[in-house]
């Protein structure tokens, strides 16, 4: 028997977040045996309906020693946390959790960390927020516990918060006065098919200590993306770009008309102006069952 077919106890951290939420459901349904990992009380699980099905644990990957029991008896542990507020020092606070939750996990033998990181050429000069993310995943990597980084750019779907950015934008402005960012190029990806990698990982040996790029097919712009959302809305919309308006005061336009705090905003405009484009297409021969979907049909 492969040792990929006893893994049917799974943790799942990042719980009350857009991927982790819509994750416990999945592995539900594919019959394991769900633990989840929040801060604060289990009252912020109020209204999830899979909250009864699964065994709730409270802890804080940045105290040691709250992790212990939770990862008793965990066969395969999801690290979907990272730090979205532009608060200083938090790349800093991203490394020290991950290292302290991969140091934990090896004490307790888990046999697979999967982790969802994000695109970006790491030879690059990214910004802040994208490079924690990277750097995340190698602090998961530091202890004897095989890690499967997914790396992914814009996630489609009702709640993702770089999507609802960019749709509140497209219905909010029928003339848009764009800076340069926008016609940066992205590849993004539709959450089913997010949850479809991270899902098949568990039984998919060959994706340990791999790190997977994964996206929709079609490599788009933000303008793209954006005129592409107005057609299937039956909008008309006008994109000027314009030379100017800096990373910072990009955060306090968006912000303005959007629903989306400037402290969260400014870590997501200051990674636009980074290709998130996959370059390593391993994904396919390792999952050649899932196709993933192009971006209008995402939408739709």
């Amino acid at each position: 028997m492969n040792e990929q077919d006893n893994i049917r106890t799974i943790l799942v951290t990042g719980v009350t977040g857009y991927v982790g939420g819509r994750l416990v459901p999945r592995l539900l349904e594919a019959g394991y045996h769900v633990r989840v990992l929040i801060r604060g009380n289990a009252q912020r699980l109020d209204g999830r309906l899979w909250r009864e099905e699964v065994e709730i644990f409270i802890g804080d990957v940045l105290a040691p020693e709250t992790l212990t029991a939770a990862l008793k008896g965990i066969d395969a542990a999801y690290y979907l946390i990272h730090s979205m507020g532009g608060e200083n020092g938090f790349s800093k606070r991203d490394i020290q959790a991950a290292t302290n939750f991969a140091a934990a996990a090896a004490d307790a033998g888990v046999k697979n960390i999967i982790y969802l990181g994000g695109l970006g050429d790491p030879n690059s000069n990214l910004s802040e927020h994208l490079r924690s993310r990277q750097q995340t995943g190698d602090a998961l990597r530091q202890f004897d516990v095989p890690v499967t980084e997914f790396r992914a750019g814009m996630v489609v779907g009702s709640g993702s918060l770089s999507f609802e950015m960019t749709r509140n934008l497209t219905e909010r402005l029928p003339v848009m006065i764009a800076p340069r960012w926008v016609y940066t190029k992205t590849q993004p990806i539709a959450i089913r098919d997010v949850l479809n990698y991270l899902v098949a990982a568990l039984q998919t040996p060959a994706s340990q200590d791999k790190t997977i790029e994964i996206g929709a097919p079609d490599v788009l712009t933000y303008a793209d993306m954006m005129m592409k959302y107005a057609r299937i809305r039956g909008l008309r919309r006008l994109i000027i770009r314009v030379p100017v308006l800096s990373p910072r005061l990009s955060s306090y336009w968006v912000h303005w008309i959007t629903p989306v705090s400037a402290d969260v905003v400014t870590p997501l405009i200051e990674g636009l102006r980074n290709e998130l484009v996959v370059r390593d297409h391993s994904a396919r021969a390792l999952f050649p069952d899932i196709e993933p979907i192009d971006f209008e049909t995402a939408l739709h």
